[in-house]
């Protein structure tokens, strides 16, 4: 296996929706056909979150993976079911009470494999207002103009 990260799925929007205060890579608990369809790219993290359940494991819900179209009906997964992080205890204890505190949530960042394994980039995240929202477009929009202009500059 070829030793490396390889980005397989990012989640753009929520940079945008949220302040990311704190990230933290974790493994997935997957079936084979899970992998083989993420090796595929058919992955999606618009809609997904983190919570910790009753038994105390942090899990991913709202992850969608397409069906593994080479599987045969019975042998494949469900592709929105929810999904266990492989996190130790202190960690799940940890970032577990960090989302209780108001207006805070756990989102998945990025998807990707490191050495082989599947692994889930996940971040602390408060959420923007509206106008923080527009605010941090304002910035970046002009930062990028500086950006522009010292490169002209510069020629």
């Amino acid at each position: 296996m070829a030793k490396g990260i390889k980005v397989i799925a990012r989640n753009r929007k929520a940079r945008h929706e949220y302040d990311i205060e704190d990230t933290l890579e974790a493994g997935l608990a997957l079936k084979g056909t899970e992998v083989k369809s993420i090796r595929a790219g058919h992955v999606s993290l618009q809609e997904a979150y983190c919570a910790v359940d009753r038994h105390g494991e942090m899990i991913v819900h709202g992850m969608y993976i397409k069906p593994y179209e080479q599987a045969g009906m019975h042998n494949n997964h469900e592709p929105r079911r929810n999904r266990k992080l492989l996190m130790h205890a202190h960690e799940i204890q940890k970032w577990g009470q960090a989302a209780e505190r108001e207006g805070y949530t756990i989102v998945p960042l990025q998807l990707h494999f490191r050495d082989g394994y599947a692994k889930l980039k996940i971040g602390l995240a408060k959420g923007r207002q509206l106008h923080d929202k527009r605010q941090a477009i304002k910035e970046r929009e002009q930062k990028r103009r500086m950006d522009e202009e010292m490169r002209r500059y510069n020629r």
